[in-house]
């Protein structure tokens, strides 16, 4: 059988913060409440960074795992776009330098010294 994890209630945590702002020691609440003393010192923490978005339900942390997919897929499709205009913009400066009469070829991406002895 395994251990199954305890769920606190909004209002649970915000009763036991609460309680610590009041003074009562960490270590009597934790006793009393029968949790850990850490979990008492990350409620409190959480509490005071957004007491309006604190605890918000289910262990989960609200919206952020639909915020972080939401931010990956924009990546995704920036990267595509920046891959496409790159594209273009080769293209266009292939086409300016031929209208300039630069009748050179696209670089092969061959060094000069290899050039030099296919030449030979």
């Amino acid at each position: 059988m395994g251990l199954s994890r305890r769920r606190f209630t909004r209002e649970f945590k915000i009763t036991a913060v609460q309680r610590l702002q009041q003074g009562e020691s960490v270590a009597v609440l934790a006793r009393a409440l029968e949790v850990n003393s850490s979990v008492l010192h990350r409620w409190r923490e959480e509490f005071r960074h957004e007491p309006r978005r604190a605890f918000p339900g289910s262990g989960r942390r609200g919206a952020e795992p639909d915020r972080v997919a939401q931010l990956e897929r924009k990546v995704g499709q920036q990267a595509l776009e920046i891959d496409f205009l790159k594209g273009c913009l080769q293209s266009i400066e292939e086409q300016r330098g031929l209208q300039a009469g630069e009748l050179k070829p696209p670089s092969t991406g061959r060094s000069k010294g290899s050039e030099r002895e296919g030449s030979r």
